[in-house]
């Protein structure tokens, strides 16, 4: 009876086939050894050659760390497909930069053709890598573990004993064990075969398909994404049709028909702020109550948007992402007629929610001697204002505690009809003459809600309404890949657990009678790498068919063995001398066997 050996010294020459048994613990290729004379490739072997380099792990690595560091410029220089106006200051700024990305492709990394190609290789690589791994798996698992190797004691992990139970009962027990333990068992020949953790190779395999499918995900997102801003004030509505934004970008092959239809009312804006203490200002509540409904005769249905919950409709999701006020002002002609009312979405400029603007009357403004004109006013907005002691038209806090306007008036042509796109929140002055007041002064005044600035030269007035509106920022986005994207993830964390944690192992147990008619019972496994583990369980398991085959003494050189349960000199009980682990028991009757490494035994 031997102790369970781990005995880690490499072998040479002919020692080191294990056939089968060493074989197929992994479905990764086997690399050729050099030969020093090769023999001239040609173009098909150096297509060959190309295609196994290419679908080798090395290199699939190598090409994921490119991506990786490929993206890196896209995340520290402005991209046109995010934010084209700065990548118009950045060029702006940098005269010798700016054509040198331009010809890199460094301001629309994720379309450039670098980036494409490195892409494009990791899904082949990966393709050509997991295919061939696939179907040696399947394989694998339609067969059946190989027969014991000619010498078990050879392998990294050894037991053995003798015991009086026929061969036939100890190999029934072993494989009624090893099934217990959900090994893959069968009886070949003189042995029983097990295996286990195939989940690690699984893992493998999963792993690598989690990034394929992520690797689509991103690509299928990328050209079908849409994404458009909107903002809409209290009481007006969104429908998701491409002329509705004031903003919108997409993929290549995203076309408007792919747009989700739906349509929505804003309710009411609700913000609350913290009052006191360090966070004073800070928002607690930011939410958006909306009616909406699903395509063109969907049933109206009520919703609450909040920051991070946005509201999903099919394939597109509605986020709030920005908030701020819309002042209400009316603006009369000099006979007093109503020209123009409505609430002016003003630009938040920091968090306490100042703001500027512009009020634009483009038709049906006439001045005192009756001539087509339009009126601009230049705004600014504080919901808390300061007093006139403060000498700024900075807000004191975000909610509407004291709120005050400021005009300054302008007439004239806003060359709204140029055909050149305006800004809403901007005003081309370059045709526009200043209203003045009596000092000779660009005419300007801060109003309270209810309060009115009569323009010079009975031209008319404006009023700041007491109604004071807000005004809800929604981001509208497309993005069909994403819910792939987050299952591949998940997968691919799955996997690549499995393929760390679990261990491709086999165990044989070898039955046969000896010389002197006592069965001689062999145990040994063998692991996918060099680990703790193999010999561990080894041990347990010899342990537990100990108890169903017990062993008996070794005998003695004389030939007769010595009576069992004799005491010891000292008068302690004896120990078992046939059981797994036992001292004084040798550890092979062949002297020149030597334990064979893991890997060793994998490379054959």
């Amino acid at each position: 009876m031997s102790d369970t050996t781990t005995d880690n010294s490499t072998r040479t020459g002919d020692d080191q086939d294990l056939g089968a048994a060493g074989s197929q613990l992994s479905t990764a290729p086997v690399e050729d050894s050099p030969s020093p004379d090769l023999p001239s490739l040609g173009v098909i072997g150096w297509a060959r050659w190309f295609w196994r380099q290419l679908t080798s792990m090395r290199v699939a690595l190598l090409l994921l760390l490119l991506l990786s560091l490929a993206a890196i410029p896209g995340s520290l220089i402005p991209q046109t497909g995010i934010n084209e106006a700065q990548v118009a200051d950045f060029r702006e700024r940098h005269d010798v930069l700016a054509p040198v990305y331009d010809k890199l492709g460094l301001f629309n990394v994720y379309s450039s053709v670098w980036f494409s190609a490195i892409y494009i290789l990791l899904f082949v690589s990966l393709i050509g890598c997991i295919v061939p791994r696939t179907w040696q798996f399947v394989g694998q698992l339609r067969g059946r573990p190989p027969g014991a190797p000619r010498r078990l004691t050879r392998l990294p992990a050894h037991t053995t004993w003798r015991t009086s139970a026929d061969p036939e009962e100890v190999r029934e027990a072993a494989l009624a064990l090893l099934r217990k333990r959900r090994f893959r068992a069968h009886a070949v020949g003189d042995a029983v075969a097990a295996e286990k953790g195939y989940l690690r190779e699984l893992g493998n395999l999963a792993f690598h398909l989690a990034l394929i499918v992520m690797l689509i995900a991103f690509a299928w997102g990328q050209l079908f994404k849409s994404e458009g801003n909107k903002i809409v004030v209290e009481g007006d509505g969104f429908s998701n049709t491409l002329t509705q934004y004031d903003d919108f970008k997409s993929g290549n092959l995203f076309t408007n028909d792919d747009l989700e239809p739906f349509s929505f009312d804003v309710e009411e804006f609700t913000g609350t702020y913290e009052r006191t203490g360090p966070n004073r200002g800070t928002p607690r509540t930011y939410e958006t109550e909306v009616t909406y409904t699903e395509g063109a005769d969907g049933e109206e249905k009520n919703a609450l948007i909040k920051v991070n919950k946005p509201l999903e409709i099919g394939d597109a999701k509605v986020y709030l992402v920005s908030h701020g006020y819309a002042p209400v002002v009316t603006v009369r002609d000099g006979k007093g007629e109503i020209v123009y009312q409505d609430a002016v979405p003003l630009l938040p400029l920091d968090n306490n929610v100042t703001s500027n603007g512009v009020v634009k009357v483009l038709d049906g403004y006439r001045n005192p001697q009756g001539k087509k004109e339009q009126l601009g006013f230049q705004a600014f907005f504080v919901p808390t204002f300061g007093g006139s002691a403060s000498g700024t038209m900075l807000s004191q806090f975000p909610a509407l505690d004291y709120p005050v306007l400021a005009l300054n008036a302008y007439h004239g042509d806003l060359k709204a009809d140029s055909g050149i796109p305006q800004s809403v929140y901007q005003m081309d002055k370059t045709k526009m003459m200043e209203f003045e007041d009596a000092d000779g002064e660009l005419l300007k005044k801060l109003l309270t809600p209810g309060e009115t600035m009569t323009l010079p030269g009975g031209a008319g007035s404006i009023t700041f309404e007491k109604d004071i509106k807000e005004w809800a920022g929604f981001q509208v986005v497309q993005e069909p890949g994403g819910g792939w994207a987050l299952g591949g993830a998940l997968a691919a964390i799955g996997g690549l657990a499995a393929s760390l944690f679990v261990q491709r192992r086999r165990v044989w147990v070898r039955a046969v009678r000896g010389d002197d008619g006592v069965t001689v019972v062999e145990m040994a496994g063998l692991g996918r790498s060099e680990s703790a583990k193999v010999p561990e369980e080894l041990g347990d398991l010899a342990g537990t068919l100990y108890e169903r085959a017990p062993g008996v003494p070794d005998p003695e050189p004389d030939g007769t063995p010595e009576p069992d349960g004799a005491p010891e000199p000292d008068g302690t009980p004896p120990e078992d001398p046939g059981a797994p682990g036992a001292s004084g028991t040798t550890t092979s009757t062949d002297t020149d066997s030597q334990a064979v490494p893991a890997e060793g035994a994998e490379q054959q």
